[in-house]
């Protein structure tokens, strides 16, 4: 069990994380593989992120976690035929159950959504110190998430929105002890580099089988 330093060192690097993560698949030439075990790792390093900010994003982050288990789960059924997301997209296209509600195909649109809003909000802090981490939330979702959004999870979005931290705290609790805000922001910048490509694979592979506009009620 680690011990408290250790813990928080630990639940203040997710980005840091993250950026090794995608450096190491680009370094191996893996990134339009889309490695399943690396696209799921991701998505539950910025589904910490997300937690962070609290209650607000606890909607959000069911959803997260339902996709991410989802996911995991017919991964381990068989991890040599669903070591990439291709095959797992192509083996639910021959089954005719790529659109299905509960199927990992939509769970992996839905994960790949998720992670072009955190990288949104990180960038938002990033680029703009003036304004509120409410208004980085609001356009970082009207540009991902809200186009997809059916009117029941706009509403729950919007009401959630009113629970939003203030900005200075929720970035302390990003950048540690030990960090400062320069360095926080190259991480951020470093961070949105490495994982752009990646997500844009996986946009594509959406769009190869007409998942891409698939909306949720």
């Amino acid at each position: 069990m680690a011990k408290g330093g250790e813990k928080e060192w630990i639940e203040s690097c997710e980005i840091m994380v993250a950026i090794e993560e995608l450096s190491l698949l680009k370094n191996e030439g893996e990134e339009k593989k889309l490695p399943t075990l690396a696209f799921l790792h991701l998505s539950s390093l910025l589904l910490q992120v997300l937690d962070k900010i609290g209650p607000t994003m606890s909607v959000l982050s069911l959803d997260i976690r339902r996709n991410i288990e989802r996911l995991e789960e017919i991964y381990l059924l068989d991890p040599s035929s669903n070591s990439s997301l291709m095959e797992i997209v192509e083996k639910e296209a021959e089954e005719g159950t790529v659109r299905k509600a509960d199927s990992c195909s939509r769970a992996i649109l839905w994960l790949s959504r998720s992670l072009d809003f955190s990288v949104a909000l990180l960038q938002g802090l990033e680029k703009d110190s003036e304004q509120s981490l409410n208004q980085i939330i609001e356009e970082a979702y009207k540009t991902t998430l809200g186009p997809w959004h059916g009117w029941i999870a706009s509403a729950a979005y919007k009401i959630a929105l009113q629970l939003t931290p203030d900005r200075e705290v929720f970035v302390g609790l990003l950048m540690g002890k030990d960090k400062d805000n320069a360095k926080f922001k190259g991480e951020i910048y470093q961070l949105a580099t490495l994982i752009q490509p990646f997500l844009h694979e996986v946009h594509e592979l959406m769009k190869k089988y007409c998942l891409e506009r698939l909306k949720s009620s």
